[in-house]
Parts: C-alpha cells; structure tokens; sequence
C-alpha cells in the first residue's frame, strides 16, 4: 500500500502530479471545497467573538470518508491544494473534516504543475498557513453577513430571488453608473476638414486633416462654420510649412496576470472571464501530450504577479533567440504596479516555451489551443525588444489655416514579430497611419479634393467583461479569483445582460443599486469595497487580526438595519401622468412603482382607486397614446372596442370601462376552428404566470383550451393532438 496520501482540488490534477510523484503515492482530489457554512442557516455566532459553523457539503461526503480512510495507512498526508488563500482554506477545510493527523499533514505549494517544481515542493512542506486561512475565513463571513442579512429587505422591497453581495454590488454600480453616464450624455456637433493632397508632379495622395489636435476638434461647431472655412480655402496655395520627423518606441507588454489574460480573451477570443478560467485551469492541471502523459502547460492562472523566475527567463531568452534572433532578445523584468499583488507569484506563462503552440496543436482542443498560443505569445514576446517607428509629421500651410498630415512605418518589428495587445477602445488622438511621401519644408502641393465631415462626440462605452475586469482591478474592487465569479452572478441574476459584446444593465440592477444605496450606502461604495480588500489582505499578512475586523462590520450592518430596514421602502416615483380611471374627476396623477414584472403605474388614491399602467420599453414613461378605437364589438356589451396593453401584450378593451370589463384578444388566431363550439378560431393565450396555451377566441362563451400547439387537420380544419383531429376523429399519418 502507498505510503503517502496526497490530496489535491480535481481529478485532472491528481492524475498530473501522481504521473510525477510514483507509486508511494496515492493521490485524491477533494473536487473543490469540502466543507462550507450551512445553507440554511446563518451559521455564524457574533459575540465576544465570531463562531463559524461548517458542515460538510452533501456532494463531498463519500471523498471526505475515502481521505479519511487512506490518511489512516499512510505515513505522510500531503495537502497540495492551490497556493492562494482559497486553496489554503481547502487544505484546512480537508484536514478538519477527516480528522487528519497534525503530525502528519503537510502543506505543499507550487506555481506550476512540472516535475521540477513538484518534487522542490514536496521536499520542503510546511504547515497550513493560518493567516491565509483567516484572510479567506473573513471574506466568507464578510460576505455572509451581507447576503444574509441585507438579501432578506431586497426580497420584501425589490423583488423575490435578488441578491446583495460585497463585491457584486460594487460591480453592479459600475455597470449601472456607466449607463446613466451615456443617457445623460449629450451629443455635441463638430466638422474636420479633410485634403487629399499631392507633391506637384507626384500621383502619390496623402491626407491631411483641420482641426488635426483632438483638443482642437470642437473649433469648428457647424456646417456653416465649415462651409465658410471652404469658401476661404478656394484658389489658396497649399505648401509644406514643417516636417518633424521622431523615433517612437514601442515596448512589449508585461506576462499575463488573471485580469489582463481575462481581458486579452476577451478582445481577441472572444471569451468570457468564466470561460476563461475554466479553459485555464485544464491547462494548468494538466492535458494529455502523447507519450508525455498529462502535462501542466501553463503556471498558476489566479495571479495577479508579473514576475517570471529566473529559469524560466533563460528559457523564454532561449525560444527568442532560436525563433527570431539575437537581436530580437531583450531580457525584461517586469515589477507589479497592481496595490497589494502578491510578489512571491508569478505571471501566467508556458511551463516549458519549447513547447510551442504549433507541436501541441494536435493535443488541444479549440479553445486550450487558442487561449495557450495567446498566453505563450505574451510570454515569448515579454522578453523580446521594443518595436521601432520612423514617424514623420508634416504641418500643411493654406490660406490662413494649418492642416496636419502624419504617418510612420515600422523600422524594426521588435516584439510584435511575436505578439500585439488588443485594445477594447481606441486611442483617442492622432493617429498615424501608413507612410508619407517624402517632404520638405516648403513643397508645394497640388490639392486634389477637399470635403467637410461631420462629427459628434460620442458617450463614454458601455463595459465589456474584459473592461469591466479592468475597472474592478483598477479600483481595488475583489482579488483575481473573484472577477469571473463576480460577472456570472452579474449575468446570472438578470442584473445585466449582454449585448453586441457589451455588458447593459436591466432595469432591475438599477432598482437594486439605487436600493442598496439608499440602504446600505458602504455596500457599493468603491472606495469602501477596495479597503475592504485591504483589510483581508492585511489578515493574510498576518498584520491584523480577523475577528475584530468581522465584529465591526456586522455591527455596522445590524445598526443600519434597525435604524432603516423597515424605513426604507420600495422603489417608487411620482409622475405627472393623470390617473386613466380616476383622473377627470379627482386630478389624481399616477405613481411609478416597482412591482414584481418590473416598473408599472399606480392611481396615487390607491387603495381608494385601483387604476393601473403597464410600462415597457416603448413606453417607458407611461405616456397616454389616444385611444385606438376599432370596429369590433365588445362580447360583453356590444358597444366598440379600443386597443390597450396589458402585462403579457396589446388586447382590445370595452370602451366603456370600467363600467364594462369586455376584453378580447388581439393575438394572431391559429387558423384552426374550434372544436367546441364550431364557431371560433383558436388564438395563442396566456395565464397570469405568462404561460402561453391555446383557445378559442369566443371565450367566455366557449372555454375551450389546449396546452400543447396544435396542428391542423387537412380533413376539417380542426386541431390536431397526437395525430388525432379532435373535431372529426381523422388521423393524420406521422411523418418519417
């Protein structure tokens, strides 16, 4: 039997590292997390102290009594979780609930699943780090505290299923300030004029714009203002009144961190953050090579380090020089700039840069060999040398105007030989494009055409994931682990949606925002959020303890509950849209509130009148459109119809409600005669809980109905159900 036990997260894992460590060696994944605080329970006890009850989760239960059973025959338990504060907690967690020994548990680290650094790993374990533990053990609590506690008064004000959380609510206020920003941008007009221009004698065309600054691109503010700006142009002598002529250099980005690889995917894959990660944890816990067996290819992805070791640099410089040259290789030590990054980590990079994208193409499946040709690029190309540019600026002289012409080529390719880093936007400024022809101060210029273009400034853009990764890094807002998990919720809660690649917010992640603001303002305050993470990375430092850091905080919590919970209410607003039942006789106007379908209008006299609004998109403000009125006969008093909308879609009403609450509706009919009744057609309907069925369109007369759509009978014209019309029996032959 093995003489030692070694636990890791994953079965991918497992069978990478067992491949190195041999047979006196059993390993076992604990898939993730093993114990965590109960789900139906607060699960923490604050007094004098903080009490943190755990249980065992229900899906880790056989692996927690294999663990427990193999640590029994074994001489050495090995917990090789990974090496961030989630993985310690693991480690803890796996030790507690099998009851392992403490004499025998040790704790190994590692940044890369290779047998270097497997068998350095092994060689000096060392205890489980409590102050990480702690650091993890107060962000769940943390956490707890504000989903347990502040969920409950979104579910009685909001709505049913919402959620608070620490960091998502911080993200959530990004999204929906962003968007605010954008609808209440107002566009402002501006014109360039644009030259196409050639020395005399020459056919070579180059551009030449005015206004050419962008802090000068407001000088001209209309059509007329350019229209005159044309007029004092013609028969003007066009010459070159300087050229400049500059080196620009351009330097290699840094190795990926967790955030700028969730954002490189983004841009260039097309990956979500989630999607990012999972593809980088195969890579990292290992992927079959051929006769290799299963290989880690890429260091640990939960990183937000830009270091590379010293081995790795002699190999990359080796795989530059072999690649593309010596005079390609520029050996680079980058240094964090990120506050707090944990320096003894390293970048996201190749395991081995010999193994090139292209010789384990054949291994990888789309996405691992698209995400690992992305990161061994960066890596190659971190230590290649700066890209030069020859770039030329020529100021154009006409009249009493000053046009500018720029434009640059590429001396030296330097480290895009390997590698260009994407952009989610633009760079605003000038931009060089393409060489100029060559010249000197004073050439004429023969003007070719000249045309006004028209320009408005644009809103700031919406985020995309990878921006959103980049605002929330940028602001101290979550850690590298938290950034997937942190959208999904974002996604998954219907807080925000995405569309043409760009995160928007529902309007329920307004009403939850504007809420918690109201409520619990430090929820999703930035600057509060960030020295939260502060605070947890001081605990992990070991500079400060956690349980104070958690007592104040729920204290904070549970006085502003007692102090608003029951105060705050729910989202509404007044308007000045009349009452449609009431508002002739009393003035009453309508209240925007928030209901469980989203924003709708209510009589301010309610209970007193019960007079109602759907709102919806096209009609967001609840304006009264003229009634349509129609021909068709209301079934209940015979007097014309009018055309309304209602929560599930426009139906006709009687004209004369409230006094009669005739309705029909308006959906499209089925072409298929009822039969009941002989005498209606059935129509798509639906329940007050939205679900769609199938009726007779004579209702309330006939109540016939169907939940399955029917086909129809090329007999009688009836329904069809499971091959049988139900009008006439006849049955239709199944099709294939």
């Amino acid at each position: 039997m093995p003489r030692n036990l070694v636990v890791v997260e994953s079965p991918a894992k497992a069978k990478t590292i067992g491949k190195y460590l041999g047979k006196d060696f059993t390993v076992l994944a604990s898939m993730g997390h093993v114990r965590d605080l109960p789900k139906s329970d607060f699960g923490v006890a604050i007094d004098g102290g903080v009490e943190v009850t755990y249980e065992v989760v229900a899906r880790a239960k056989k692996v927690v009594a294999e663990i427990r059973k193999a640590a029994k025959g074994a001489e050495s338990i090995y917990l090789a979780t990974d090496l961030d504060r989630e993985g310690e907690a693991i480690a803890w967690h796996v030790a507690a609930a099998a009851k392992l020994p403490e004499s025998a548990v040790g704790r190994v680290s590692f940044t890369e699943i290779t047998p270097e650094a497997i068998r350095e790993a092994f060689a000096h374990p060392r205890p489980i780090d409590l102050h990480l533990v702690d650091a993890q053990q107060a962000r769940r609590v943390v956490d707890r505290i504000v989903g347990y506690r502040l969920s409950p008064v979104l579910w009685r004000k909001v709505r049913t299923g919402l959620s608070a959380g620490r960091v998502q609510s911080a993200a959530l206020r990004l999204v929906v300030d962003r968007e605010r920003e954008i609808r209440g941008f107002t566009a402002v007009e501006y014109w360039t004029l644009v030259a196409r221009l050639s020395k005399l004698g020459a056919e070579e065309i180059f551009l030449a714009k005015h206004p050419y600054a962008d802090k000068q691109k407001l000088s001209v503010k209309s059509e007329d203002e350019a229209t005159r700006l044309l007029a004092l142009l013609e028969g003007a002598i066009w010459k070159v009144a300087s050229v400049r002529r500059s080196e620009k250099r351009r330097n290699p980005p840094a190795p990926f961190t967790t955030s700028t690889l969730q954002q490189e995917a983004s841009r260039k894959l097309g990956f979500g953050a989630k999607r990012t990660m999972a593809v980088a944890q195969q890579l990292y816990e290992g992927v079959e090579l051929g006769s290799e067996g299963s290989v880690g290819l890429i260091t640990y992805m939960r990183t937000d380090s830009v270091n590379i070791a010293e081995s790795a640099l002699k190999e990359l410089a080796a795989t530059v020089v072999d690649r593309y040259g010596k005079e390609y290789l520029r050996t680079t030590r980058y240094k964090t700039k990120t506050k707090g990054a944990q320096e003894a980590h390293e970048a996201v990079r190749p395991t081995h840069s010999g193994w090139a994208p292209e010789s384990v193409a054949g291994h990888l499946d789309r996405d691992q060999l698209r995400l690992y040709t992305l990161i061994w690029q960066r890596a190659v190309a971190s230590q290649m040398a700066p890209a030069l540019y020859d770039q030329v600026s020529a100021d154009i002289a006409a009249a009493s105007l000053t046009f500018r012409a720029s434009g640059s080529t590429v001396r030296f390719d330097g480290f895009m030989r390997a590698y260009t880093e994407g952009s989610d936007e633009p760079e605003e400024g000038e931009v060089a494009e393409g060489a100029l022809p060559a010249l000197a101060e004073g050439d004429a210029l023969d003007l070719k055409a000249l045309a006004p273009e028209q320009h408005f400034t644009q809103p700031p853009p919406r985020y995309t994931e990878a921006g959103l990764v980049k605002a929330l890094e940028e602001n101290g807002i979550g850690r590298p682990s938290t950034y997937a998990p942190t959208i999904s919720t974002l996604l998954d809660r219907g807080y925000v949606r995405i569309e043409a690649k760009r995160l928007v917010p529902e309007e329920v992640g307004f009403v939850v925002t504007d809420f918690l603001t109201e409520l619990f303002p430090k929820v999703v305050d930035l600057s509060f959020t960030a020295e939260m993470e502060e605070s947890l990375d001081a605990v992990a430092e070991g500079a400060r303890s956690w349980v104070p850091l958690v007592r104040e905080f729920y204290a904070e919590v549970e006085r502003t509950l007692e102090e608003k919970g029951e105060k705050v209410g729910r989202p509404e607003e007044p308007t000045e849209v009349v009452c449609p039942v009431c508002g002739e006789e009393t003035g009453a106007t309508m209240v925007k509130k928030w209901g469980r379908y989203g924003w709708f209008l209510s009589c301010s006299r309610f209970p007193d009148c019960r007079g109602i609004q759907r709102l919806d998109k096209d009609n967001p403000e609840g304006e009264r459109a003229a009634p349509e009125l129609t021909d068709v006969p209301c079934p209940k008093c015979g007097v014309p119809m009018q055309k309304r909308s209602g929560r599930f879609g426009p139906f006709l009403g009687c004209s004369k409600y409230p006094e009669c609450k005739g309705i029909k509706s308006l959906d499209a009919t089925l072409g298929i005669t009822c039969p009941q009744c002989k005498q209606g057609e059935l129509t798509t309907k639906r329940t007050k809980r939205g679900k769609a069925f199938y009726g007779c369109n004579r209702y309330p007369e006939c109540d016939f109905a169907l939940w399955e759509l029917p086909a129809k009978c090329s007999e009688c014209g009836g329904p069809i159900q499971k091959g049988t019309c139900l009008s006439c029996g006849h049955q239709e032959p199944s099709e294939g």
